[in-house]
This record gives structure tokens, sequence and C-alpha cells, in this order.
């Protein structure tokens, strides 16, 4: 063990003259711990929050949707076809998405109309693992059915069996003027998928009975496409549009961009606001070695009287914050990893014991703290705050290494 590691791990233990540069010292690690802890319990948070945004807006969007460049297509099942025989692409269903207005004795509502074949829908998105009532089979031509968002039929009044007039934009026209088109619908079920927009603005009728709504004949909006991996979405988009050329695809993450990119903006923000906790709590370290130096002048001087070099010196000193820098920072990993881990366990009994909840359903898209750990995640914070201690250590360390011993030892 070169001395220099020894003197510097001995100056880390407590004496009575200098107990209160230890407590300093414990300090300064316990600010780099805490600051760690809580980048990495945000930082993981955050990663929930994105996984369950997507994961719940897929739930009723696609990975990937293929249309023409009027909106229409003429020929979808070919489109479905080719489609499908890319290896990525694990199933294909047709859509019609259309505007309308649902009337009851209740009210009246603006949602957003999607015509769907029951089979292939599916297939592509997750709403039979979110029906509150009724199912989505229920769907079958000609039968004029509909399934309702779960707040979208709270808010018209409508149960199960219950009838409501839906109203297409596209009139009929009449010697008296344009008549709205209008047919009376059955609810057959309800879903509540957990995202807003679609539980309250979206119903879902029969692919048949939307064309016919919408006098689209055989046409369709387009086909939505489910892929083994969603983050290849771009990619296979631009190799089907490569093979039919005429068509247009878009992926999920265009679906709802701001909604993505504002997950994604508040995670950067918050990285960059808690690493100055860090930062703050490496100052402490400084302060720490500091104060260290001023103590130790008469040691310094003694070991360069031995023929130390100025090197040594520096070496000792960057060793005793190192060690608080490495000790704060793993205890903070570790501390971090835990909670992260436990987040879904540990606020519901804070909510428990406080009487109160802090995510309100009516409130928030989200009403609990998903966590979700990353590798990258950590490593990255760990470096930074090893960095940032090691860079607290360089100024205190040369001011110890420029110590005269003559000056140091005059009044010794």
């Amino acid at each position: 063990m070169h001395y220099e590691l020894m003197v510097g791990l001995r100056y880390t233990r407590a004496k009575r003259r200098n107990r209160f540069i230890s407590f300093i010292s414990l300090i300064s690690m316990a600010g780099i711990a805490l600051g760690v802890m809580v980048l990495i319990v945000v930082l993981s948070v955050m990663n929930g929050f994105q996984t369950e945004v997507r994961t719940r807006i897929l739930g009723v969007a696609s990975h990937l949707q293929i249309s023409g460049p009027a909106g229409t297509l003429d020929d979808w099942q070919s489109v479905a076809r080719i489609a499908s025989s890319t290896p990525r692409v694990v199933a294909a269903a047709p859509y019609v998405q259309a505007q309308g207005m649902l009337s009851s004795d209740r009210g009246a509502r603006g949602v957003a109309v999607r015509g769907v074949l029951p089979e292939a829908e599916q297939r592509v998105a997750d709403f039979a693992e979110h029906m509150v009532s009724g199912s989505v089979d229920a769907l079958q031509p000609d039968a004029f059915g509909i399934v309702l968002g779960a707040d979208l039929a709270r808010s018209l009044g409508a149960l199960a069996g219950d009838k409501i007039a839906l109203i297409a934009p596209q009139g009929i026209i009449t010697p008296a003027g344009v008549v709205p088109r209008l047919k009376q619908f059955t609810v057959v079920g309800t879903f509540d998928v957990g995202f807003n927009e679609a539980d309250s603005g979206l119903a879902l009728i029969h692919l048949a009975d939307a064309q016919k709504l919408y006098q689209l004949g055989d046409q369709v909006s387009g086909v939505r496409l489910k892929l083994q991996d969603l983050f290849e979405a771009r990619t296979v988009g631009r190799e089907l549009m490569a093979q039919m050329p005429e068509l247009f695809a878009w992926d999920w993450s265009r679906s709802h961009p701001n909604l993505f990119r504002a997950v994604q903006i508040e995670k950067r923000m918050m990285f960059i606001i808690l690493t100055l906790i860090i930062a703050v709590a490496t100052f402490n370290v400084v302060s720490t070695l500091v104060m260290l130096v001023t103590d130790k002048q008469s040691d310094i001087a003694i070991l360069r009287t031995l023929g130390a070099p100025p090197a040594s010196i520096l070496k000792i000193f960057v060793v005793q914050g190192a060690i608080i820098g490495v000790l704060g920072t793993l205890l903070g990993v570790v501390g971090g990893v835990l909670l992260a881990l436990n987040v879904e366990t540990v606020v519901p009994a804070l909510e428990t014991a406080l009487g109160f909840k802090f995510l309100s359903k009516d409130v928030y898209l989200i009403p609990d703290l998903p966590s979700e750990v990353h590798l990258d995640d950590v490593l990255t914070v760990a470096v930074i705050s090893l960095v940032l201690a090691f860079l607290a250590t360089l100024y205190p360390s040369w001011r110890a290494s420029k110590v005269n011993p003559a000056e140091a030892l005059r009044y010794e």
C-alpha cells in the first residue's frame, strides 16, 4: 500500500481535536448520497411514466399506420398482405377514422369514431384487456352496435343496451337543404384504457357500419400495423413506403408527438436540476478539505521535511476527498436503486400513513408512480457524482502541496 493512501485513510478517522472536520465529512458524504439517490429515483420514475404513457397510448393506437394520399385506401387487403409479409410485422387491421357527434337524453358529445374489424383489431390493439362491460366482438356488421370509452359513456349516461344517435358531419342534400346523416346505435360495451383522450372521446363501431355511415363504399382510412419491436416502426415504415410509393406511413411517435416530447424534455430538465444537488454536496467536500489542510499544516510540513514531494501531499488529500465521493456515491446508488425498485410499494404506504393521495385520478393521467430502473441512468449518475467529487478535491489538495514547511513549523 502506498503511504499516500495509508495517510489519506488515516485522516478520515475522527480524533478528539478534529471531530468537527470528520462531522463535516459525514455531512458531505450524506449530501452526495442523498443527491445520487434522489436523482436515480426521479429518473426511474420518469422512465416509468414514459413507458406507461407509451403503453396506454399504444393500447388504443398502433405502432404504424398506412394510408393513401387522400386519407383513404381502395384495396386495403393487398396493402395488409404486403405489410404482413414483412417479418417484423405481427398483425395488420383495416380501420375507418372519422369524426361524429353522439347524442343521448343526457346530452351530446363530439367523438372520434373508429370503424374496426373486431377479429383483426384485437391483434393490433389491447381493447380486450381493458373492457369494463361487453366485448369488441359484439360489433357485428349491419347490427349498428357501438363500444364507448368509460368516461364518454358516463357523460352520456349510456349503459349496455341503450340507444344513442351518431351524427356524421357528411350531410344528405334534400329539397329542404342539407340534412346531417344520423343513425341510431346500440351500446354493446365500454372500455377504460386509462388514457383520457380515448376514454372520453373514442367510439368503436364495425368497419362495415362506418363505411355505410360515412359513404365510403369499399374504401377504408388505412391499415394499422403491430410490430415485434415498436422502436423499429420508423424503419419499417420507410421500407413499406419503398415497396408502395403511392402510400404514406407514420409511426406511433408522430401520433402524439407533443406528449412524448414533453416527457423526454421533462426527464432531461429534471436530470440537470437534480444534478445541482450533487454539485452543492461536493462544495462541502471543498470546505472539508480546506479545513483539514489548515488543521494538518504541521503534519504536512513534517512529511515534506522527511522527503515527501508535493505530488505525494496532493495525493493524500485527493484520497481523502475521493473516499468521501466514492462512499457517498455507493450509498446513494444502493439506496436509490432499492427505493426506485420499491416506489410502487413505498408511495401507497406513505399515502395511507398521511391520509391523502399524491396523484389524484381526477387530475393526473396516471394516478400511480411507476418506476423503471435503467442501468445507463444509474451509471451516468454515478460517474457524474464521482467526477464532481474528484474535481472538488483538486484545489484544496493543490493548496496543501504548496505549504511551506518552514512557515508551517515556525511556531511549533
